[in-house]
């Protein structure tokens, strides 16, 4: 076993042991990139104030996350197949994230089920819906989510359309995989992952296939999807589905003031800001830089959550120095889980706490819910000047 310092460790040894069209699923952003690339490059710029002669005892990252305690203000993002990445994916990660005391969240376009995960878990875990036409559909959704004890929903904006992702076209990406000459020649170069595969009988969407109108197999499947999201979604719909659902609601894909303060006047419990790592409007803003600007516009009237872009605990300590409240990991986990497993997902949040807590004591802090925008350096135009 490689020694594992970092998150990148993890991102090299998935890479090396998950087909390529799973990689890519996870590993690339809509057209040309360059908010991919910017969510991560962008943290660069903000640097931290060393501070020395601080008694560094008793630290404690421990928070809070929409009420709910957690022993460090992460929770696990909802990715899609995730059941592709490892067999039983959603399962493993949310085994890794309770034991750990994290949340998890999981897609509607999971491999595992709702059902599934929570006959594997004891603890209540979120659930992320999509803006969906199909009230039917949606209504029994949330019901089952109920009925599996699901603490929360989140409820992801800005997939009304979808951005381009070049890769995933010219891959074929299907859940099962589409046998072609040349995906059967790179997963035959998978041998734990092939092996894992062929003893699990999840392999296509569960919480779909089998419950939504018409949907039997992947051939109706792909028909459904295509044709299932809402392009007329607003804010008056916005606001039904979180009445359809009656518990807690988390808001995710705000990158825009103005959308941070209806949300806060929906009464949503709490707000993601989200670019969707990069995969949906390619050229927009990082989160990082969208983040201040809407801290700013809605103050303490709801809870703002931070993503795209987390590869260190340090990424995660800027983002709440600049007043997130908690954060969502999505690639980070991911390599993890494609890289060892259940187990890779517990490395991935070992390695985050470590780097948390350390970097936060070098700041001069033991206590991650007093960290503040003191222990950074900001550039001046880090927000942009934009005429």
């Amino acid at each position: 076993m490689p020694v594992i310092t970092c998150i990148d460790d993890l991102k090299t040894l998935y890479r090396r042991r998950v087909p390529r069209m799973f990689y890519d699923y996870c590993e690339t952003g809509s057209w040309s990139e360059q908010t991919f690339r910017e969510n991560t490059s962008d943290f660069d710029d903000l640097h931290f104030r060393q501070r020395v002669a601080v008694d560094m005892t008793n630290r404690t990252t421990a928070s809070r996350m929409i009420g709910q305690d957690v022993a460090m203000p992460v929770a696990l993002a909802p990715v899609g197949l995730t059941g592709m990445q490892h067999a039983d994916g959603e399962i493993r990660a949310a085994r890794a994230a309770e034991r750990f005391g994290v949340p998890f969240t999981l897609s509607t376009l999971s491999i595992c089920s709702i059902e599934d995960v929570a006959e594997y878990t004891s603890k209540p875990f979120w659930f992320q819906v999509y803006t969906l036409k199909d009230d039917d559909f949606m209504e029994r959704l949330m019901d089952r989510a109920r009925k599996a004890g699901c603490s929360a929903i989140v409820i992801t904006l800005d997939l009304q359309v979808q951005g381009q992702r070049h890769k995933d076209l010219k891959n074929g990406l299907s859940a099962p995989p589409k046998l072609t000459p040349s995906s059967i020649a790179n997963m035959a170069t998978k041998v734990s992952w092939g092996l894992g595969m062929l003893g699990t009988k999840r392999r296509t969407f569960g919480n779909v296939v089998g419950h939504a109108k018409g949907v039997t197999d992947p051939a109706s499947l792909s028909s459904w999807t295509a044709e299932a999201f809402d392009h007329a979604l607003d804010w008056a719909r916005v606001k039904e589905l979180m009445e359809m659902w009656g518990g807690k609601v988390i808001l995710k894909g705000i990158m825009d003031p103005e959308d941070a303060k209806r949300a806060a006047d929906l009464g949503a419990d709490a707000i993601v800001v989200s670019n969707h790592g990069g995969r949906q409007l390619d050229g927009a803003l990082s989160s990082i830089r969208a983040l201040p600007g809407i801290i700013e516009a809605v103050g303490d009237r709801v809870e703002v959550l931070f993503d795209s872009g987390i590869r260190s605990g340090q990424d995660i300590l800027k983002a709440l120095a600049l007043g997130a409240k908690g954060v969502m990991i999505g690639r980070s986990w991911v390599y993890g889980l494609g890289a060892m497993g259940e187990a890779g997902v517990t490395k991935s949040l070992d390695i985050l706490h470590k780097e948390l807590d350390t970097t936060m004591a070098l700041c001069g802090h033991r206590d991650i819910n007093q960290v503040d925008r003191d222990i950074l350096l900001v550039p001046e135009d880090f927000t942009g000047r934009w005429a």
